[in-house]
Order: C-alpha cells, then structure tokens, then sequence
C-alpha cells in the first residue's frame, strides 16, 4: 500500500517542478524559448496522465473532506487526525463520567 502513496507523492512531486520551472519560462517569455515552453507543456500532460494511472491504483481509500478544508486553510492534515482523537477521548471521559454518575 504505500508503493502506491510514494508512487503518487513521486508523481506530484515531479508535476509541481514542472510546474515550477513552466511559471518560469512563462515570465521570462523569450520567442527562442518557445520550444522549452511546448515541452514544458507536454510533461505537464504526462504528469497529469501519470497521477490519473495513480488514481485508478488508490480508488478505495477515502479521505474526509475536513481535511481538504484543513489542507485549504493552510494547516497541517495530520493535525485533523490529532484533534479527532482528543475529541473522540474528550467524548469518552465524558460518556464514562455518566456511566459513573448512573452506577
């Protein structure tokens, strides 16, 4: 399972530096670089096409979308999964005081 999420992340990651180096040629636009745009641009959809094949390999996991909102704030993911469970342990310590209080 996590051959298929460092297949993904290795993909992404080389997506993003394309991405990176295209806002670069695109800035600095040069009519002698037109040829390093178009290649730019034809990584850029084989990058896309190589994180789709990856989709089709994670197709049963499913993600909350709290953490896309998390992701979209600008915070950490693995912050999601810490606060769950201190409100899941907040929420035990709570049901076992009733508990206690009915004995």
């Amino acid at each position: 399972m996590a051959e298929k999420f460092d297949s993904l992340e290795e993909h992404l990651e080389k997506f993003v530096e394309n991405i990176r180096q295209l806002g670069i040629i695109v800035s600095d636009f040069q009519p002698s670089s037109q040829t390093g745009l178009n290649q730019k641009l034809n990584f850029m959809v084989t990058g896309l096409q190589d994180i789709d094949k990856c989709r089709q390999q994670l197709h049963d996991i499913s993600v909350p979308l709290e953490v896309f909102e998390y992701i979209d704030q600008g915070r950490n993911p693995q912050l999601y999964t810490k606060e769950c469970l201190e409100r899941a342990l907040a929420k035990n310590e709570q049901v076992k005081g009733k508990i206690d209080t009915m004995k």
